[in-house]
């Protein structure tokens, strides 16, 4: 797996060098503003991905003493440098356009220079898709920001293309200061999406689609004995995830016992979350009050009989607390 990452980013990186140099070409041939703001994201394609290989080598270490939960968090700090230096690009961008209000540059070889950055926009979008679907099965948020940074670029590039296309047949010189105005906005936009999901990982913000994911998978295989889950949480580290819970059993069960439902939870989970996890269950003993929505058959201590059942969702299983008459 390690190996298939380190691959795609070592492509990432020779083929984001080869584009970079052929969007300054366009620039060199057509003094474009436009494809000049095109050009210096490129060199942020290729930083980017220089340290997102690092990343992934780190990611990739053992855990140690000195990192019980491994280096995995360090995917999110390529995320936040590649966030920020997309931001950045994105106010050079605008600050050269606003200099060229005022200071306007003649515009030639429009045709030769849109052929080169078709070239490199089908390239990256190519490329990005192709990232995107490898970190969903490798489950790496580095590739998947690096992905989704390469298809941004085909995208504000497939803009770019329209724009010279229209300056080229109405000869308005304006449109390329119009141009790389709106890409930069796109540009910072962009920038501040990847800062604000890195920060959330750092901070270990709650991931809802993923909750959701673990809920769906309780749900769809719970059994009988399993009362109730609360108080899930789960921390990304890389391709690792580590979740935790709280699980009520029959309150006449033994340690064994208890010892059994708990892997049987950890075993569903990590054969159907498609990640490798780590799983902390506490047993919680159950208590009078859960009787009303528990599905045990049978029970040897129950007080009232059940009236209620009560379906996982992210929004319930995230609930520090047990489910009750308000549940």
């Amino acid at each position: 797996m390690l190996k298939r990452q380190k691959n795609i980013i070592r492509l990432a990186l020779g083929v984001g060098i080869v584009l970079m140099l052929m969007k300054f070409a366009a620039y060199l041939l057509t003094n474009s503003n436009a494809i000049l703001t095109d050009a210096m994201e490129s060199i942020v394609n290729v930083v980017a991905s220089g340290f997102a290989f690092y990343s992934i080598h780190l990611a990739a270490r053992p855990r140690d003493q000195n990192h019980p939960y491994g280096h995995g968090k360090v995917e999110f700090f390529s995320v936040f440098l590649e966030g920020g230096l997309i931001f950045i690009a994105g106010v050079l961008i605008l600050g050269k356009a606003g200099y060229n209000i005022f200071f306007p540059q003649e515009v030639g070889n429009l045709l030769e220079g849109m052929g080169l950055i078709a070239f490199t926009g089908l390239v990256n979008f190519v490329l990005g898709t192709y990232m995107i679907k490898e970190s969903r099965l490798l489950n790496s948020l580095t590739l998947q920001a690096d992905g989704k940074h390469l298809q941004t670029d085909a995208y504000s590039t497939a803009g770019l293309l329209a724009g010279l296309l229209v300056m080229y047949f109405t000869k308005l010189a304006w449109i390329d200061v119009v141009l790389s105005i709106g890409l930069g906005v796109y540009i910072l936009w962009s920038g501040y999406k990847l800062l604000r999901k890195s920060i959330g990982g750092l901070m270990d913000e709650s991931d809802t689609k993923l909750v959701g994911q673990i809920a769906a998978i309780l749900q769809r295989h719970r059994k009988d004995d399993w009362i109730d889950v609360h108080n899930l949480r789960v921390q990304r580290y890389g391709h690792e995830l580590h979740i935790d819970c709280h699980i009520t059993l029959p309150n006449y069960y033994d340690l064994n016992r208890v010892h059994d439902e708990v892997s049987a939870i950890d075993t569903i989970v990590n054969q159907h979350l498609h990640a490798d996890t780590e799983l902390f269950v506490h047993a919680d003993p159950c208590l009078p009050a859960c009787c009303h929505y528990c599905r045990m058959k049978n029970c040897p201590i129950r007080s009232e009989i059940q009236f209620k059942d009560i379906v996982w969702d992210k929004k319930l299983i995230s609930k520090n607390e047990k489910h009750f008459l308000d549940g």
